[in-house]
Order: structure tokens, then C-alpha cells, then sequence
């Protein structure tokens, strides 16, 4: 039983040493095929994505990449992708749907990119129309949160029939920061917005937010990730035999049918004090 807190739950996601969506892929995949650009703009390498073999399928991996050293992650935007990294996305899985491959996300971003630009580039248009094809897609999707999933960034790439997370992952509406700035006008609470967001694996997994918490080594992901790998793979093998039974209406009925039934045994709400 992990004895973290939420704040160093938080600060354990962010950890650059987590084994991040090209460590999954190397690790956990064959014959990886990459494919780059969303046919329109650019190519935005925040989003990594491509073709391989899980134990000899045919699948289509997507996550997001955050890098580890300054070059990497000054390439990379920081895992923050533009409308660009979900157009490549939705390509990916377009593509996936046509020949009959399941889909496979890797979620760990601090969100979508806030700038200006990306903006003017459709940024909002961008991340909906993912939502929307993935809510209609009749092949296989899941989606495994590894370190941080915030805001519509994540959400992009985590509409799935199976959505599941590290032990030590956290998933939010946005970052404890930007919560606490919004509610309490004081970033400075972050460790307070931790508590209060309930963002972590265990906390989602009651209110059916994932459908499962992947165990991670004592210390965090980073202290074995052999150990990680071989966790996730079966999870992987398991899943996706069970959903490889379903039809693809029904795919899309269970799909739609986790979304409809998230939050439904929440607690009542608390008054807060602003």
C-alpha cells in the first residue's frame, strides 16, 4: 500500500527519470514503424506514433514525449503538443480503423500547448476532433497514463474502453498549480490543490474515472523499470484479449457507456471557501 501523498504523488509523475512512451515502445514492441506529420502543417515531435507488433499483432502506439535532457525537452515542447501532434494523432488512428488495429495511447503531458500560436492554429478545434474520433472509432483503445495527464492535452488521447494508470500517475482537469491559481488566487497552494483535485490512480479508480492502477516498485516507476515493463505487458495482454471478443458496435457502446457512468458514485460535494 503506497504511503505517498497526493503533492509527492505529483512531483513523482513529474520525475524525469520515469520511463516515458519511447522507453514503452522500445521495450514492449516490435518492428515500431514511426510516422511523422499531420498532412497539413508540420511534423510536432511531442506526439510520438507509429505502427508495430505487440507479441506479433499489428497495433498503432500513440503517447505523448517529454525528453529528459534541456535539448530534448526544448525539442519536444516540453510533452506539450500543438494541434499539429493531435492531427498526427488522428491520422494515426484513422489509419488503425481502416485496417483493423487496435490502438494503444501512452499519456504523460503537462497539457496541450497554451500558446498564441497554436491557437491561431486551431489548437481547441484540434484536441475536439480527437475526442470525437476516438468516441467513434470500433477498434480496440487503451490508454495508459505513466506520469502526468492534465487537461484537454491528455484527455485527447485517453478516450478509450480501457483507461488505466501507474501507481503513481495523477490525471486532472489541469495542473495543482493552475488549480490553485484559479480557486484560491495562490499558486503557492498547489500542494493543497493535490489533496483536494483527487488526481491520483487510487482516488480515480473509485469513481471509475480508469479502470485500473498498474503497481509500480517501491520508490517509483524510475527504480525498476523492468520491473514496469513486464507490469504493463501483461496488463496489455490481458486487455486487449478480452476487448479483441468485442465487435465493434459494441466497442463503441462500452466506450461510450464509461464516460456516462464516471463520477456517478462521488461523494457530495463539499462547500469550499474562496
Amino acid at each position: 500500500m503506497s504511503t505517498f501523498t497526493p503533492e509527492q504523488k505529483v512531483k513523482l509523475a513529474r520525475f524525469p527519470g520515469r520511463p516515458g512512451t519511447a522507453d514503452y515502445i522500445a521495450n514492449l514492441f516490435t518492428d515500431f514503424f514511426e510516422q511523422r506529420g499531420d498532412r497539413q502543417c508540420r511534423d510536432d515531435s511531442s506526439v510520438l506514433g507509429g505502427i508495430a507488433r505487440f507479441h506479433g499483432r499489428p497495433v498503432t502506439v500513440v503517447g505523448h514525449r517529454k525528453g529528459r535532457t534541456l535539448q530534448e525537452k526544448l525539442k519536444y515542447n516540453f510533452g506539450m503538443p500543438g494541434p499539429e501532434g493531435y492531427r498526427k494523432a488522428q491520422r494515426l488512428m484513422k489509419q488503425a480503423e481502416k485496417f483493423g488495429r487496435p490502438i494503444i495511447t501512452f499519456i504523460d503531458t503537462p497539457g496541450a500547448y497554451p500558446g498564441k500560436e497554436a491557437e491561431e492554429r486551431g489548437q481547441g478545434e484540434a484536441i475536439a476532433q480527437s475526442l470525437a474520433l476516438m468516441s467513434s472509432l470500433t477498434v480496440p483503445i487503451i490508454a495508459i497514463v505513466t506520469g502526468e495527464g492534465n487537461s484537454g492535452g491528455a484527455l485527447a488521447l485517453g478516450v478509450a474502453n480501457r483507461v488505466l494508470m501507474l501507481e503513481h500517475a495523477v490525471y486532472s482537469v489541469l495542473s495543482p498549480e493552475g488549480f490553485a491559481s484559479i480557486l484560491w488566487k495562490d499558486s503557492s497552494r498547489s500542494g493543497e490543490a493535490c489533496a483536494v483535485m483527487k488526481l491520483t490512480a487510487q482516488d480515480l479508480r473509485r469513481i471509475g474515472v480508469v479502470q485500473g492502477v498498474l503497481r509500480e516498485p517501491e520508490g517509483g516507476a524510475h527504480t525498476d523499470p523492468e520491473a514496469v515493463y513486464r507490469t504493463v505487458d501483461a496488463a496489455l495482454v490481458k486487455e486487449l484479449n478480452a476487448l479483441s471478443r468485442l465487435d465493434g458496435k459494441a466497442l463503441v457502446q462500452q466506450r461510450y457507456q464509461l464516460f456516462r457512468a464516471m463520477g456517478n458514485n462521488l461523494p457530495p460535494a463539499r462547500k469550499e471557501v474562496i
